[in-house]
């Protein structure tokens, strides 16, 4: 058992990361400056929506594995490893703001009294495993060691805690090669591959797979774009494409675009530290162009269907960028539930997890019991979140209690020719669905299956 102190404890990445470190028998103390974030997290009460953490929190609270403080003195009594987990969210030119970085690395100096570890968990600009070191080494009181570590994290919102405990890889840098080995035996029980490399590389890794992944999204919502005038049905694209053991089928669902904490900031950041040293990041550039394209066509396509937004009523199902989050950090939402206010829609609107962190940013829009409610007198319904409950709404009554039956299916999760039988005006993303021909869904063979073709009537030479 190792005693972790774990900086920013209190946030999505920090809570995620100190919760699984106790779960795996480890003494956690998780800091945090927020002292209401804090109170609350010492009576089980989590400032973030993810599942399974709520149980696992109150399970290593009761068996006093993890503990919550606003000190980093007791944070770090006795501690032997550091992890930094704290923001680095975009600037103005969207380079990341390492305020927070710099004041953990500066209180860990001021009240660490032996011998540490310092892990940067936080996705941080190349260089900043170095930059941290000098800080700590100016402020530190003589006749104390340290080691800086990065170890990025690959946490997806909605499955943080899997992705925890059953990583693709762990990612580790350092100049120090035996604090580099004791940070690993802290994962070992995971049984993941384990990266060694240097500080610069191992944060070049975390922006490079963020940004790769990004392009993904972006590539695959270019190509659905031009399914779109060209009949083609990017859902079946996808599928053949996937196959192809070069590609696979990860990260390629054309949408409404890519939002979150991570690949908004991330890919910014990257473009930025491109350009500043002499670099010219056109493709980082055009991934996030895409990206923002996605947006405007959702609003594209309700105004070619119904003229003008101005004095129109649109139903909004989903806020949080993803499914099993109730995030709303650049939530693609946010972006159209705006576009629509500013032709002079009105939004009426259903989370399931997310509307309390909504309407701090978004106050004006009447928020509704559930999805049926959010149709109700709407003249269109956008999806823009796929949560599990919409794929399974009943949709003749849905259609039933709108004005008009218009519906924008932002993430594809349902079939264009049924929507079309139940007498919607259905418009998907890339689906081909002006100029395609009648819609049948790819049919997967098994490997050696074949297909019985009917007799033709003319002999094909």
């Amino acid at each position: 058992m190792s005693k972790i102190c774990v900086i920013g404890g209190g946030g999505y990445v920090g809570l995620t990361t100190g919760a699984c470190f106790a779960d795996l028998g480890n003494e956690v103390v998780c800091v945090d400056i927020d002292e209401a974030k804090v109170a609350g997290l010492k009576r089980g009460k989590l400032p973030i929506y993810e599942p399974g953490l709520q149980e696992m929190v109150e399970r290593n609270i009761k068996v006093e594995r993890l503990t919550f403080t606003t000190s980093y003195k007791d944070g770090l009594r006795g501690a032997e490893f550091a992890f930094i987990a704290v923001d680095t969210p975009s600037g103005s030119e969207g380079e990341a703001d390492l305020k927070y970085m710099r004041m953990a690395a500066e209180m860990i100096a001021a009240n660490m009294t032996n011998s540490l570890i310092i892990v940067n968990k936080s996705t941080v600009p190349i260089g900043t495993g170095d930059w941290v070191a000098e800080i700590v080494e100016g402020h530190l009181p003589a006749g104390l060691e340290f080691t800086v570590v990065s170890n990025p994290e690959f946490l997806r919102e909605g499955s943080a805690i899997n992705d925890f405990l059953h990583p693709d890889r762990i990612v580790l840098g350092s100049t120090n090669r035996r604090a580099g080995e004791k940070v690993a035996q802290l994962y070992l029980s995971l049984r993941a591959p384990i990266i060694v490399t240097d500080l610069r590389t191992a944060e070049m890794i975390k922006y490079a797979s963020n940004a790769y992944l990004a392009n993904r999204i972006s590539f695959v919502n270019e190509i659905a774009s031009i399914c779109e005038q060209l009949g083609a049905d990017i859902k079946e694209v996808a599928i053949g494409m996937g196959y192809d053991k070069r590609i696979g089928h990860s990260y390629l669902d054309a949408g409404v675009g890519w939002g979150g904490s991570c690949f908004p900031k991330d890919v910014k950041a990257l473009a930025h530290m491109a350009a500043i040293h002499g670099c010219h990041p056109q493709l980082l550039r055009a991934v996030i162009e895409i990206n923002r394209d996605q947006r405007r066509r959702v609003v594209q396509a309700l105004r070619d269907i119904l003229g003008t937004l101005h004095g129109k009523t649109v139903g909004v199902l989903g806020l949080a960028f993803k499914p099993n989050t109730d995030d709303m950090r650049e939530a693609p939402a946010v972006e159209i539930i705006h576009l629509l206010q500013n032709e002079g829609a009105s939004v009426k609107t259903f989370d399931p997890v997310a509307m309390e962190r909504a309407k701090e940013i978004m106050p004006e829009v009447t928020y509704c019991e559930d999805a049926y409610e959010a149709a109700e007198g709407s003249d269109a319904l956008v999806v823009v979140t796929d949560w599990n409950e919409f794929k399974h709404l009943d949709m003749a009554r849905l259609k039933a209690s709108m004005a008009e039956p218009v519906l924008i299916d932002g993430r594809n999760i349902y079939e264009p020719t049924k929507m079309q039988e139940l007498g919607f005006v259905y418009r998907g993303i890339g689906r081909g669905y002006e100029k395609a021909e009648p819609y049948l869904p790819a049919e997967i063979l098994a490997a050696g299956e074949s297909i019985e073709l009917e007799e033709a009537a003319d002999d094909i030479s």
